[in-house]
């Protein structure tokens, strides 16, 4: 059949997942037209991938969904932490950590906190949030094949309702296509990292005297360790909907179809110690922890982000995050190369920041899949032992030592052992409350649509100087004074120093990316404050 219909749109997105989804969201903020193509003919229907961490909030704060995102997640609300006990009815039981956040000191780095949101009540959201920014989002449509050269890609697409096929035109593609990603291996691109490391079935069921059992135990996730039915139990919503996660080990011949309803009931009712809990099974979905990061994260003009990428342990939920601040670098680059005020080689900084950050990230993760003992997962001799510090500084804290940052420390780690969101070059820009016109912003709020550069009461040469680095590149460059004199911007709350936070003087200047990321500091005066803007940018953005 040949295809009946050509379109032509700068960016095609493969995969309308929660990274895919992200991508259109985050494309769509910035104005670039694109189409993404989902093979499945709805959002997932199955509870699963819950954990958004504190940065990927941030990241759908400045987005304009976070409040969205925390009404869809409310019924979870109060749930923390994670418990492992043998059974939900014995005496034995112990918080493996029972606040993400004690004592609140996340307020004080993040205007953001977790969130606690099931994938299938998230990916709505997004559908909503990125068709109102203009995403042309289409269901039950796959990528049938795919070609590229220096121009393009031209991509074949199918209706799987209709079998229509029809031919799209454009300019880059982003692959947010799953762990067994077509596109990676049309590619050829192999993968790094141990491979597979547990096998579950996700049980979900109705159980309504479950709640009288758990009681006042708002957990996360509960590891329940019986050796002879373990696995983990999930709140849906704390009342009479749960997810269970049983280990399925097809390596011993286990068949997806060993698990009938009897089978998954006694092993649930086994579980939680109530022999005679009455259980309803609403669904099974087998998934797959591994540790695997792609050799290569682009090739011309595709690039893969997301599972396609990286797979990683669920523990600490660092998967879907990470892909989704895959989407997050993608997004902002290929906007600028896009709209002319970067060059081609903008792009090739993906794969230099995001692809560290993935194998740093999954490393953890298994390690703390290692440390919580998660049922199901048999970790070999000597690996991922031994106590997990700073999940905080592998959600937050992590860095870019290379890439589109000039000044970096090429010496420093993509994921130190301590918390240093300081104003490097590299690392996420710093949170502090300042007043605009009465309004209450976090720093964070400014780092969107455009570079950002800031600068104190006495750095009215740097607004000179974007003024001149935005006639050079046409760039979108916004320049804002902090302190507290009548010409100044923005007012720190608190009376705190934000020169002092960000690593550099009242007379130097900090410029950060659109992602939020510091691209370059100055430290204190400088002689020639617009050369040495121009020659920064010029560097960053791969112009001349």
């Amino acid at each position: 059949m040949n295809p009946t219909v050509e379109d032509r749109v700068p960016v095609l997105v493969v995969g309308g997942s929660l990274v895919g989804l992200s991508a259109s969201l985050f494309l769509g903020r910035l104005g670039v037209r694109h189409l993404l193509v989902e093979k499945h003919s709805d959002t997932s229907r199955h509870p699963r991938g819950r954990g958004n961490n504190v940065r990927t909030m941030e990241l759908f704060r400045v987005a304009g969904a976070e409040q969205r995102i925390r009404e869809a997640a409310s019924t979870l609300a109060d749930n923390h932490g994670i418990l492992q006990t043998p059974s939900l009815t014995g005496d034995e039981q112990e918080w493996l950590f029972k606040e993400i956040d004690p004592g609140g000191g996340l307020a004080r780095i993040s205007p953001s906190a977790w969130c606690l949101c099931s994938q299938n009540d998230l990916e709505p959201v997004l559908v909503r949030c990125a068709r109102e920014q203009g995403g042309d989002l289409r269901f039950s449509t796959e990528l049938s094949s795919f070609e590229q050269d220096a121009q393009g890609v031209r991509a074949t697409l199918r209706n799987r309702e209709t079998g229509e096929l029809s031919t799209v035109h454009a300019d880059y593609l982003i692959a947010a296509d799953g762990p067994r990603s077509p596109v990676r291996e049309r590619l050829g691109f192999g993968q790094t990292g141990p491979g597979d490391l547990f096998h579950n079935v996700s049980i979900t069921f109705r159980a309504p005297q479950l709640a009288e059992v758990v009681g006042d135990r708002r957990f996360i996730a509960c590891y329940l360790t019986n050796p002879e039915a373990d696995g983990a139990l999930l709140p849906v919503d704390n009342q009479a909907d749960w997810v269970f996660h049983a280990p399925w080990h097809p390596d011993r011949g286990e068949t997806l179809e060993d698990f009938t309803d009897e089978r998954c009931i006694d092993h649930i009712r086994r579980a939680t110690g109530v022999p005679d809990m009455a259980v309803e099974i609403t669904g099974k979905a087998p998934w797959h922890a591994a540790e695997r990061v792609a050799e290569r994260y682009a090739s011309g003009r595709v690039f893969l982000a997301g599972d396609s990428a990286h797979e990683m342990s669920p523990t600490g939920a660092f998967g879907s995050n990470t892909g989704i601040q895959d989407a997050h670098n993608l997004a902002w680059k290929l906007a600028a190369v896009l709209n002319g005020s970067a060059g081609p080689e903008l792009l090739e900084t993906y794969e230099a920041e995001r692809q560290p950050v993935a194998r740093e990230t999954s490393a953890r993760a298994s390690a703390r899949s290692a440390e919580h003992s998660h049922p199901g997962y048999a970790p070999a001799p000597g690996a991922g032992g031994g106590r997990q510090r700073g999940v905080l500084t592998v959600a937050l804290g992590y860095c870019y030592p290379q890439g589109a940052v000039v000044g970096a420390d090429p010496e420093l780690p993509v994921v130190p052992d301590q918390m240093r969101l300081t104003g490097e070059p590299g690392t996420r820009a710093p949170h502090m409350w300042l007043r605009a016109g009465g309004e209450r912003r976090s720093t964070l709020d400014l780092y969107e649509k455009s570079f950002v550069l800031l600068t104190g009461s006495e750095g009215e040469m740097w607004r000179t100087a974007a003024k001149g680095a935005i006639e050079r590149f046409s760039l979108g460059l916004d320049c804002y004074l902090i302190g507290t004199g009548p010409d100044d911007d923005l007012v720190p709350e608190d009376g705190v120093d934000w020169a002092e936070k960000h690593g550099t003087t009242s007379e130097g200047a900090v410029l950060v990316r659109p992602d939020g990321f510091v691209a370059w500091r100055a430290e204190g005066r400088v002689a020639d404050p617009e050369a040495a803007l121009l020659e920064v940018l010029e560097a960053l953005l791969g112009r001349s």
